[in-house]
């Protein structure tokens, strides 16, 4: 692909400074340049120890580097900078002989590797997903972040609470450090510095002594009655808490609503003490009541807040659990619940590996221990026996003291970047082995050319004609082969054209006829009902029917019941739509195999097939706006029948009437 159709794409989504390492000079600077177009700021250095030493400097996100260099070698500078950064993505570049090794290299942490000549789109896709993996870790770095400010925040919250709630205590245990008010010493200086409205009743139910923020709240207080205070809730101050004190001789608290001077009234906590006198009786009650006003407001305030706190946590697409140090999730949202079938109480390890001990090398363990943030990745165990592959954030959460008191686990389910990952790995490999099939093709191809050269010199007819059925039996697979690595490497447009169905159908057949006549196997066309045009793109359409007539020939090779060896080819215009139809006698197939048939890398001719091909005839079909029909069952032969539209819609939207 040529850069000035790549470099837009990776522009729109950062600009990085990436490391390039690599001891050959051209290749150094060819993708220097390559890497500048797409983008990037480019730091180059000839070999593992000197690219080593320039990221220790400058601590680029991103390191592409050869395998095989001079002195530190790519495996053991993937391994320095692991160490130094966890976080930095690393790609390998290898040559055709060293996929193994650069397999080996994701062992070790590497992003993804690349096999020498680069391709760049490749490299693009590559960068893309490296580039997209980075940004993810940033958003779950500021998301765990943000979830540590919103508990400190709420702690917090809950620490003011308990303390406003504590005043209860220290104003209940205030009354007896108080008695010294009955000589009258010190009442005023004493009482009018209690953030509470504090007042001293005689047995007369009226008062005699109130600090100040009684004075200014209630109201003028020395020789009003009790009960004034609490409205019209107690007639005459029956039952009042001052009555009841002075009554039973005992201390109280209560809820009042109490009514200030301005006519507001308000929530209070009511806290009685009373005083004895000398003859052991008592003479006066201590009144101390706390307005509950502003701790109402903060319970509000916090029940609102702790909701928001659930719905942000439930809502949350990860999995995030709070954990004690005996590992036990003390709290989790729904995600976690729902998706591991968990119980609060219940272990980690349990829930995720359904284990009785802990994980080796456990990070939660970990942030216990140090009290740092870390990341680990995994594979674990959903509720319908799934394995998932999640990426661990842990981070600590502090007691008053400073000191970890629980942990906080963030999962991100990132299954189907490993499965990307898998795949890419396989198609390194599928390439890699494609490559020696062709080559051992064109040493075939060479040697049916051989064979009828010398025949011709010979004058051997028999020998030429063998030699051109090698030939055109290696042209074909080479053909195939090359098609298929085609349209699975590279998505490609199609470019539809009116093609005259009959003539196409005759095209497709004269592809395989040779093929099945040289098998020993019947071939049956049936074009009479394929009349007029329909729309397609013949080079992708006839690969894809290709596969489908090939794929039955190979069918009927592997039947060994001793039945006729038959396949049918028919097509035909039915109601706005191109069918064809291809039949095989072969050995068909079972409900497995029909259902993963046109899944990537599936192959039921074990060593035989790529696994690719029907794969990528499915594509091409529903780029084709059509539908695939299969029946087949084992011992039966298969029977796919392919519709497609006579006329594409973008086409046929586009067309004027006629």
């Amino acid at each position: 692909m040529p850069l000035e159709h790549v470099a837009p794409k990776v522009r729109s989504v950062a600009r990085d400074t990436i490391l390039l390492v690599d001891d050959e000079q051209d290749i150094r600077e060819l993708l220097a340049l390559l890497l500048a177009d797409l983008g990037f700021s480019v730091l180059t250095a000839e070999d593992g120890d000197q690219g080593l030493a320039l990221f220790k400097t400058a601590r680029p996100a991103i390191v592409l580097t050869d395998i095989k260099m001079p002195g530190l070698d790519g495996i053991g500078l993937l391994k320095a900078i692991k160490e130094l950064s966890p976080d930095t993505e690393v790609l390998i570049i290898s040559g055709h002989g060293d996929i193994e090794l650069a397999i080996a290299s994701l062992k070790f942490g590497a992003a993804d590797f690349l096999t020498k000549p680069i391709d760049d789109t490749l490299l693009e896709h590559g960068l893309r997903k490296v580039q997209e993996r980075l940004s993810m870790r940033a958003q779950l770095r500021d998301y765990t972040e943000n979830l540590e400010r919103l508990v400190s925040e709420k702690s917090a919250r809950l620490v003011d609470l308990e303390r406003r709630l504590a005043a209860r205590q220290i104003v209940e245990g205030l009354s007896s450090a108080m008695r010294f008010v009955k000589s009258g010493e010190g009442g005023a200086g004493t009482l009018g510095e209690l953030p509470c409205f504090v007042s001293i009743h005689n047995r007369e139910l009226c008062i005699i002594s109130a600090n100040a923020l009684y004075r200014e709240r209630l109201g003028e207080a020395e020789g009003r009655e009790s009960f004034a205070a609490y409205g019209a809730a107690y007639p005459g101050g029956r039952g009042c808490p001052v009555d009841e004190a002075l009554r039973s001789g005992l201390a109280g608290s209560s809820h009042e609503t109490l009514y200030g001077v301005d006519g507001t009234r308000f929530n209070a906590l009511v806290s009685t003490t009373p005083i004895s006198g000398e003859g052991g009786g008592v003479s006066m009650v201590l009144e101390i009541a706390v307005d509950l006003t502003e701790i109402e407001r903060l319970h509000a305030e916090l029940v609102a807040s702790n909701r928001r706190y659930r719905d942000l946590f439930d809502a949350v697409p990860c999995a995030i659990t709070v954990q004690d140090r005996a590992l036990n999730v003390v709290e989790a949202n729904s995600t976690f619940l729902r998706d591991f079938a968990a119980t609060l109480g219940m272990t980690c390890h349990a829930a995720y590996k359904h284990r009785s001990e802990p994980c080796p090398e456990c990070p939660i363990l970990e942030t216990f221990e140090d009290g740092r943030r870390h990341q680990a990745e995994t594979v674990v165990t959903d509720r319908l026996g799934q394995p998932r592959n999640i990426l661990i954030w842990t981070a600590p959460l502090f007691d008053e003291f400073g000191q970890v008191e629980k942990v906080m686990e963030v999962s991100t389910d990132i299954t189907h970047l490993r499965q990307l990952q898998d795949h890419l790995s396989s198609l390194g490999m599928m390439l890699g082995s494609m490559s020696h099939g062709v080559k051992g093709l064109l040493m075939g191809l060479d040697g049916g050319m051989y064979r009828v050269d010398s025949g011709l010199r010979r004058g051997d007819l028999d020998k030429v004609a063998s030699g051109w059925d090698v030939v055109r039996h290696r042209v074909q697979h080479i053909r195939k082969m090359v098609l298929d690595i085609l349209y699975y490497a590279k998505s490609r447009e199609l470019e539809p054209a009116e093609l005259d169905l009959a003539a196409f159908a005759r095209d497709l057949a004269n592809l395989v006829e040779g093929k099945a006549a040289h098998a020993g196997i019947a071939f049956t066309c049936g074009f009479d009902k394929a009349e007029g045009p329909f729309e397609a793109d013949y080079t992708a359409l006839s690969s894809a029917l290709v596969n489908f007539l090939e794929n039955a020939i190979d069918a009927c090779l592997s039947e060994t019941t001793g039945r006729a060896r038959e396949m049918g080819f028919q097509v035909a215009a039915e109601d706005g739509s191109a069918v064809f139809t291809v039949t095989d006698t072969g050995c068909g197939m079972d409900q497995e195999a029909r259902e993963k048939m046109f899944t990537l890398f599936f192959s039921s001719k074990g060593s035989k097939g790529t696994g690719i091909g029907l794969f990528i005839s499915s594509r091409i079909i529903e780029q084709h706006h059509g539908a695939i029909e299969v029946e087949s069952s084992l011992g039966a032969g298969t029977r796919i029948t392919v519709r497609l539209p006579l006329r594409q819609p973008a086409q046929a939207e586009n067309a004027p009437d006629t």
